[in-house]
């Protein structure tokens, strides 16, 4: 009996790592898994529809579910997730010395929808008293310039947005000063380029995170699995299909991170690593699933919406497929 021919397009994670090789095949699907940096997997899923399945941008997958035509449907799988503390770099010169100091100032992103800057605004905002509509918001390439949103935006008049200079790079503008900070994704290269003149604004990140983590249980979810929505309606299944599958990899990821006879990840202290994850976040520590995310879903909608990216407040189960809601038990 022939399979369905899904094509996905998704980075090539750990944890989806036994898709990739076929160690984990989902149920009558015949998987092509492209493995692509995720910026590219994104502007090909979002603007030609390339693909019958692909990792997506929470943040674009919301602006998309909240528009008439729906495109897509996505399933609760979660193959990146990050806290964001980390990712606010700041100019040495800018003034900046707390959360708070960025009020007025001028901030770099290189799409105003991403979900990265989505998190790191709503946190500011939530936990540190910056409101999203205090700061003028600089938009471009982060490396290379040229870069554009990859969704047309309707923002509230108060969100102020700017787009950079055609030859004009965020990295460049932070390390020079004609911006003060940049909320990111992605490590500018004048990190470590600029002779310190680019540093993050929570150097002991890791324990700022940690704290979050105690005080809100939420670790942010960056990017979900999302299902063409023609795809989806022709063959119900898929999505159930999908996650049974994603959970599996997952599964065996988790092994391989604890094994001891050899590590399997490149990093020395690794089992110690994610003893403390698991201390911390308990056994399941990168969750999948509806129940065990609603929080952090709702939180994200919430500054979704705040945010002028959604018109009105969307509810978690409007994004997911209803028979991923739970499981097949025994």
């Amino acid at each position: 009996m022939s399979k369905l021919r899904i094509t996905l397009g998704c980075w090539n994670y750990d944890r989806t790592r036994a898709l990739v090789d076929g160690t984990v095949q989902p149920d009558g699907i015949d998987l092509n898994y492209l493995s692509m940096p995720v910026e590219e997997t994104f502007f090909r899923m979002l603007r030609h529809r390339e693909f019958e399945a692909a990792e997506l941008s929470l943040s674009s997958y919301s602006v998309s579910a909240s528009k008439p035509e729906r495109p897509f449907i996505a399933i609760p799988v979660f193959p990146s997730r990050m806290f964001r503390h980390n990712s606010i770099y700041i100019n040495a010169d800018s003034g900046i010395r707390e959360p708070k100091d960025l009020i007025g100032k001028r901030v770099g992103v290189p799409e105003y929808q991403m979900t990265a800057p989505v998190w790191i605004r709503g946190i500011l905002a939530e936990h540190y008293g910056v409101p999203v509509d205090s700061v003028t918001y600089f938009t471009g390439g982060e490396e290379e310039p040229g870069r554009d949103e990859k969704i047309k935006l309707d923002l509230p008049a108060k969100i102020k947005v700017r787009p950079i200079g055609p030859t004009q790079t965020l990295t460049r503008m932070l390390a020079n000063g004609e911006i003060d900070a940049l909320y990111t994704a992605r490590m500018p290269s004048s990190f470590h380029a600029s002779g310190g003149k680019v540093r993050r604004l929570f150097p002991d990140f890791v324990e700022v995170e940690k704290r979050y983590y105690r005080e809100t249980g939420i670790f942010p979810i960056m990017h979900t699995i999302a299902i063409r929505r023609d795809v989806y309606e022709a063959n119900r299944w898929v999505g159930q299909s999908l996650l049974k599958a994603f959970v599996e990899a997952q599964r065996q990821n988790y092994r391989d991170l604890y094994e001891t006879a050899a590590l399997k990840a490149s990093l020395p202290w690794l089992t110690a690593q994610v003893e403390e994850a698991r201390e911390l976040m308990g056994d399941d520590y990168w969750p999948y699933g509806f129940d065990k995310n609603r929080k952090t879903l709702e939180t994200f909608l919430r500054y979704h919406h705040e945010q002028g990216l959604s018109k009105r407040l969307l509810r978690p189960e409007e994004l997911f497929a209803p028979e991923t809601f739970e499981s097949f038990k025994i």
